[in-house]
Order: structure tokens, then C-alpha cells, then sequence
């Protein structure tokens, strides 16, 4: 059994909306650091460049003080929402947004542009047993 389970998860798993992927990344941002946010968004656009952006699958998953790249006010946001039209996928960690509700009785505004994953750090882990590979730049 343990042989079947180990051959299962060395084959991606396919992707519906990018089902033509050979290279799948998942980029971690997990604290508010404007030199970190650039440095995600860089790789992000290196990868599009290097690689035909239907043959790589870009996944930025932001946690804890990371989802601060996803607010409205973000100086990044035109930037962000230039990488989601071309393909690539934005998680906000909603674990995170509910600890920021009950900490300061406001839910925080998040770009619609991002994707609501239940668990960050849950999200990378399923992420790497499919096939990603996680970058923390």
C-alpha cells in the first residue's frame, strides 16, 4: 500500500486550468516585507518569461502578515492583478484574515483577484504533494 501511495503522489496531479503544465511552483509569502513582495512578483515574471506561461504553474500563497500583498492599498496591486490575467494564481490564507477580524474587530479588505484558501501553510502542503515545487524567495 505505502508503494501505491508513494507512486501516486510522485505524478502531478493534472490542473484544469493549466493542464498543459510541466513545471509547477508554489512561491510562499508569509510576512509584509516590501522587498520580499517585489522579490515574489520578480520570480513570478521571470518564470512567465522563461518558461511558455501555459507550460508553468505559478502559485503565490500568502499567510500570516503576507496577505498584506493582496490588500487594495497595496503598492504591488496593478502588478498582481497583471500576473492573475496571465495565469497565475494569488491564495489568501483565510485563517489569517479571521485572526486579523478577531484582533481588531474588521474583517481586512483583500483584492477580488485573490483566491480564499481555508489554510496557507495546508495550501503549500497539498500543493508540494502534487507536483509543486516550493520557492520561498
Amino acid at each position: 500500500m505505502a508503494a501505491t501511495i508513494s507512486s501516486a503522489r510522485a505524478q502531478p496531479a493534472p490542473l484544469p486550468d493549466k493542464p498543459f503544465a510541466e513545471h509547477r511552483i508554489a512561491l510562499q509569502l508569509s510576512d509584509n516585507d516590501p522587498k520580499k513582495q517585489s522579490l515574489v512578483i520578480s520570480v513570478a515574471y521571470n518564470l512567465l518569461k522563461a518558461y511558455d506561461p501555459d507550460k508553468v504553474a505559478i502559485e503565490v500563497v500568502t499567510f500570516g502578515p503576507g496577505i498584506d500583498l493582496l490588500r487594495p492599498e497595496n503598492a504591488n496591486r496593478k502588478l498582481v492583478e497583471s500576473l492573475v490575467a496571465q495565469g497565475v494564481r494569488f491564495d489568501v490564507c483565510l485563517n489569517t484574515v479571521d485572526t486579523i477580524e478577531r484582533e481588531t474587530g474588521k474583517r481586512p479588505d483583500i483584492i477580488p483577484a485573490a483566491t480564499p484558501v481555508q489554510v496557507g501553510v495546508g495550501q503549500i502542503l497539498a500543493l508540494t504533494e502534487n507536483g509543486y515545487t516550493l520557492v520561498r524567495p
